[in-house]
Order: structure tokens, then sequence, then C-alpha cells
């Protein structure tokens, strides 16, 4: 049976890894290598009340990492968000020998510029099987600045500490977001693969009536069906189509919505139940808000 552990503070995870207490309360860097801790790890799902980001030696895994055959194969790093749930696999021996994650709360960047950024950081909310998978190069890179962070952690504290600290992290949050981009380039053909699926969904979805019964498909739907976090297929088709899922559901509705009003009688609130909005003011409100006039007034021009 599957426990759950809720680990609220950095120094419940020291007691775990039967480490000393961390040198900060709010920000802490695991280097597994070095941890004393050598217990078999029970299957658990953990819940942790800060972020985390770890790096994995592919070959050690103890993350279910998703690497495809195109991708680095040096090291996979996976983002965490507070009250994410992640499930660790220990089918492997060395799950938790080696590999490093770094922990911070998010009160050590409330007072900062990161404290309201963050959130523009979609990887957080991405699988742990759409991880981030580095070349030798990035990881230098990523190391260097974790290295960054570990001096201030082992320097005594002063009035610059944390804005150093939260630099790096800011340093390294927008490295992730370069090196992200790198990865959907590098799984170009495979992406195309995805776009194309989403594609055709979305035609089907409306050819089969879908929306009659479920209204307009949002993007959790898709991302359902096709295996992927919300976050990483919006990233994955933005990058490979310049649009949002959001606006090619749009661009959909409204061109269907052009061609039931100039061919049909029906009225406003009758092609707007058929596309699948609620309240027709909705309909009325998007189109106006697409095409520059409302349905009527479109209907009467065309």
């Amino acid at each position: 049976m599957t426990e759950f552990l809720h680990i609220n503070t950095l120094t419940e995870v020291f007691k775990i890894m039967e480490m000393p207490s961390p040198k900060h309360p709010l920000i802490a860097v695991v280097d597994f290598s070095k941890s004393p801790f050598t217990k078999s790890v029970p299957q658990v799902k953990v819940v942790c009340d800060f972020y985390q980001i770890s790096f994995k030696s592919d070959k050690n895994g103890f993350l279910k990492y998703g690497r495809e055959t195109y991708d680095y194969q040096e090291g996979s790093m996976v983002y965490l968000e507070p009250g994410q749930v992640v499930e660790y696999d220990t089918n492997n021996d060395d799950h938790i020998t080696s590999g490093w994650s770094l922990f911070f709360h998010a009160d050590l960047i409330r007072t900062f510029p990161l404290g309201k950024t963050i959130k523009e950081y979609g990887f957080f909310n991405y699988q742990s099987n759409e991880a981030l998978h580095i070349s030798e190069k990035e990881k230098q890179i990523v190391e260097s600045i974790i290295h960054k962070i570990e001096i201030e952690l082992d320097s005594n504290l002063d009035d610059f500490s944390e804005e150093l600290i939260v630099s790096n992290i800011e340093l390294l949050l927008n490295y992730s977001k370069r090196f992200y981009n790198r990865q959907f380039i590098t799984r170009k053909r495979f992406n195309k693969n995805t776009i194309a699926q989403f594609s055709n969904m979305l035609e089907d979805y409306f050819e089969k009536e879908f929306q009659k019964e479920l209204g307009i498909p949002t993007v959790q739907y898709f991302a359902n069906k096709l295996n992927f976090s919300p976050n990483y297929l919006s990233d994955l088709i933005r990058k490979g189509t310049d649009k949002s899922i959001l606006e090619h559901i749009h661009y959909h509705v409204i061109e269907l919505a052009k061609n039931k009003l100039l061919n049909s009688n029906n009225s406003i609130s009758e092609i707007a139940f058929e596309l699948g909005f609620e309240y027709s003011q909705y309909f009325s409100r998007l189109f106006k808000n697409k095409v520059g006039k409302t349905p009527l007034e479109y209907r009467r021009l065309n």
C-alpha cells in the first residue's frame, strides 16, 4: 500500500535524510552522494510545502523521467512547486545515492520580484515524465549556479546573502526556460505529431458535436487525451504554432460561428448553444473580441 507523506519544513526533510538541520530555514541544497541516508525508501507519495528542483543522472533515475531517444543523456531535471504530489519509484537500488535537490520556501522569495514572477515558469507544473534532459555543457552551467548558492549558505549570512541567493535561483530558472526551449526544438519531429493529433482532435470534437454535452473544449481535455500536463502541452503547441491551445480553440469556434451566421437562419442564442456556450452573451463577447463586430453586425454586413 502506498503511503502518503506531507512535509511542511526543510527541517523535516533533513530529519528524514538523517542529516543535521539545514543552515538556512528557508533554503537548502542536498547532495545525495554525500548524504549519510542509506535506508530503503518505502513506496510513498510525497507532498512538500516548498519548491524543489532536482537533478538526477538518467542511469540512476528514481523518478520516471520519460526520456526519448533524441534527448540528451547526461541527466534530467524535475521541478516541483508547493503542494504537488510526487511518487517515488524504488525499483532502483541507486535511487538516492546520486544527484542533488534544491529546496526553497515561498517565503524566501516573497519580498523579491521573483515572488511575483515565479508563476510564469510553467515547468513547475509539468509532470515528472516531462522532465528537462540536459547536455554536459548545460549540466555544468546548472551545477555552477548551485555551487554559488552553496557558497552563500556556507558563508556568514549578511544583508546581501538572501538577495544573492534569490538572484541565483532566478538565474537557474531562466537557464531552465532556455534549456526547455531547446528541448522543444530537438523534439521537433515528435512535437509535430503531437500538434497534428491535437488539430485532428479539435476538429473531431466539433464534428461529433461533443460541445453540446461537454461545452467548449478545455486545455485540460486535450492534455488528458494526449497524456501531457496542461502546461507542457500548452508550451509545446505554442512553440510549434505560435498560438496557444486556447487561441486555436477560439479560432476554430469563430470560424464555425461565421459559417453558421451566414448559412443558417438560426438566432444568435441558438448558434451559441450549438457551439457549446452556456450563455449567448459569452459567445457574443468572444466573437466581438476576435472579429471586431457582434455576431448580429457580422451577419447584417455580410
